[in-house]
């Protein structure tokens, strides 16, 4: 559990004096001698206060939830209490643009997603490099998207549904949460990916979106299982078709698009955290351990499964390659669906 203000082990920290000679020291180039005292001392250290996880997103939401259950784990490692300061807004940008600008020494992460890497390449300008302010530390998991279709709606397969959209272009209307989201993203692939014309219509939110759906305003949307399975479990939902690479253990019997024969219909969402770019190696060495040792715990598994979340760590590289991967990606897509970037 988190440890609070007074807990032996928030203590244990070095004077004020020795501190700020260590961040002049970690700030420094690492040249010859001066390097390795520099990263041995931030690594014997880290962590020396409580660490802040700046979240992108509001309260309740999966992404921080996932980082709740991860970073509550994380304190009991590391011994020192874990704070989610939650700075929803602007597509990430406020979020990420305050740890870019933080002080590297580990103790400030930034809870990444694919909105991450959607940013890089829908914003006109960014007050930070999307990838060159940040290292990342691991991932924590993935989560599956599906398309959905009320309960009472005609199209029982992804096939009813592709049929119905060729036989009359641009008539169906597929409901996402707002434009350059990874939902939205996800419906514009599908129209290329399927060889389709549907409108897609963005709303502020998955409760606009689900009182769409319910109230006939849209004929499906494309969103994470996470805020929809409660609608399945109901009844009032139903999904057609998910568009990860294998079957989603929370909808074993709803196909993936590849075999509903869309096999180019790919996308899952994701999960990571990140430093500031300059925080020494082997003080992201010491997060990525406790991050592994998180989602390796059977508890934190439980309950990311619960919230249909794939577990999955991994190191700092792979979640750096990740990331170039996935801005790419989506900057592909961004583009085929002329989705203006944003000032």
């Amino acid at each position: 559990m988190h440890k609070p203000p007074g807990h032996p082990a928030a203590d244990r920290r070095l004077s004020p004096s020795r501190r700020r000679l260590l961040q002049t020291l970690l700030a420094a180039p690492a040249i010859g001698w001066l390097g390795a005292p520099a990263r041995a001392a931030a690594a014997t250290n880290f962590p020396t206060k409580a660490l802040r996880v700046v979240v992108p997103f509001g309260p309740g939401g999966v992404a921080d939830l996932t980082a709740r259950v991860v970073t509550q784990h994380m304190a009991q490692t590391l011994g020192q209490a874990v704070i989610v300061d939650n700075k929803p807004g602007a597509g990430g940008v406020v979020a990420a643009d305050s740890v870019a600008k933080s002080a590297p020494d580990g103790h400030t992460l930034l809870l990444m997603s694919n909105a991450n890497a959607i940013s890089a390449r829908l914003f006109k300008t960014l007050p930070f490099d999307p990838v060159g302010a940040f290292q990342p530390v691991s991932t924590l998991g993935t989560f599956d998207l599906a398309l959905f279709v009320p309960a009472n709606s005609p199209f029982k397969t992804f096939a009813d549904f592709v049929t119905a959209a060729r036989s009359k272009p641009g008539a169906l209307n597929v409901g996402t949460i707002n434009v350059g989201s990874t939902q939205h993203l996800t419906a514009e692939l599908m129209k290329t990916a399927a060889g389709i014309d549907v409108q897609v219509v963005p709303f502020n939110g998955s409760p606009a979106v689900f009182t769409a759906l319910r109230g006939g305003q849209v004929d499906a949307t494309v969103e994470i299982l996470t805020p929809m399975m409660s609608q399945v479990k109901a009844g009032a939902a139903r999904a057609l078709v998910v568009t990860n690479e294998r079957r989603s253990p929370a909808l074993p019997d709803t196909p993936t698009a590849r075999e509903a024969g869309a096999p180019q219909w790919l996308a899952t969402s994701w999960n990571a955290l990140a430093a500031p770019s300059a925080t020494p190696r082997e003080v992201v060495e010491r997060l990525n351990h406790a991050i592994r040792a998180a989602v390796a715990d059977g508890a934190v598994h439980q309950q990311l499964e619960e919230l249909y979340i794939d577990p999955r760590a991994s190191s700092p590289q792979e979640a750096g390659d990740l990331l170039r991967r996935e801005i790419a990606r989506w900057g592909a897509v961004i583009e085929r669906a002329h989705i203006p970037q944003q000032g």
